[in-house]
């Protein structure tokens, strides 16, 4: 959704609908089918995390036009085979915003959507960070942060020492730039020119107890970046015109040469009124009333 509800009318790019080489399933969506998509992701972050009375909607929220873009336009993947050796890896480095990867993977067709009450729940599929060992179609078990580009890093490696066009597409927060781990990964990224390596930034301004700025300022974030030599594109996060244009940023021949990252400019909590920019819903469940009101706000129920 373009500004949350304004439609868009753009189409995914000729390169987009056929580019996705080969074997793996592919959805051919438009614009207004992938705002959907993630409009119903955004109904079952909040199920989830109002069932669990526990989790992380805000950066799920933030993060889930991004991820609904990707997979249902640029991820190739079978979902009857999770584990099909040349698929794309996807790492959600931010792993506590698991209501969100769990939500498309069910719009995916990866789990059930009757697994997404298991989340929180000991012995359930969605665990409260993501984990590879419990969840079909998850590549990268979460936990501390900063862990996740490196890991990214490895399966490019992985794929180029194989000889196989697959790619991975790391997902990462801002206040999780502010670990040592992510800016060495960054530089060795650059100096064997991964051109398979393919970063989104959820730019949403608040981590765990309050504001970045606050925490620790993180100055010029796309300059820091180009000065580790990547490819480096900023973009409205909840602009699906604009993520479309992103991510054939990533695609691109041109970018091929190394690293590229798309810096997703985005609202915590986006789609909720009440969370929107609001820290203290980094990691809360809405209570009975405001579960109410967001289940009326994304258009799941009538005022």
């Amino acid at each position: 959704m373009s500004t949350f509800g304004q439609p868009c009318d753009a189409q995914p790019s000729k390169g987009v609908r056929e580019g996705h080489r080969l074997a793996g399933k592919i959805m051919s969506a438009n614009i207004a089918e992938v705002e959907e998509m993630a409009r119903k992701c955004r109904v079952e972050i909040v199920k989830m995390v109002y069932r669990a009375q526990a989790g992380h909607p805000g950066g799920s929220l933030s993060e889930i036009d991004l991820l609904a873009a990707l997979y249902a336009t640029r991820m190739r993947v079978r979902p009857e085979e999770p584990k099909w050796s040349d698929r794309d890896r996807f790492i959600l480095s931010k792993g506590h915003a698991s209501p969100g990867m769990y939500a498309v993977l069910a719009e995916m067709g990866f789990i059930s959507h009757e697994d997404l009450k298991s989340y929180r729940v000991l012995g359930g599929v969605c665990q409260g960070h993501v984990d590879m060992k419990w969840c079909p179609g998850v590549d990268f078990s979460a936990g501390s942060l900063g862990m996740g580009l490196s890991f990214g890093m490895g399966c490019a490696v992985a794929a180029r020492l194989d000889k196989s066009d697959r790619r991975a597409f790391v997902m990462i927060g801002d206040g999780e730039m502010q670990e040592g781990s992510v800016w060495e990964a960054a530089m060795a990224a650059a100096h064997h020119e991964l051109g398979n390596l393919k970063v989104i930034l959820d730019r949403n301004r608040i981590q765990n107890d309050d504001f970045c700025e606050a925490q620790m300022r993180m100055f010029d974030i796309p300059a820091k970046w180009r000065s580790f030599g990547w490819n480096v594109k900023e973009i409205d996060g909840h602009n699906m015109t604009e993520i479309m244009e992103g991510l054939d940023f990533l695609e691109a021949d041109e970018n091929s040469n190394g690293p590229s990252i798309l810096i997703a400019h985005t609202i915590k909590g986006g789609g909720i009124s009440y969370m929107e920019n609001n820290p203290a819903f980094h990691g809360a469940a809405p209570n009975d009333e405001q579960y109410k009101q967001a289940m009326i706000e994304l258009g799941e129920v009538e005022a």
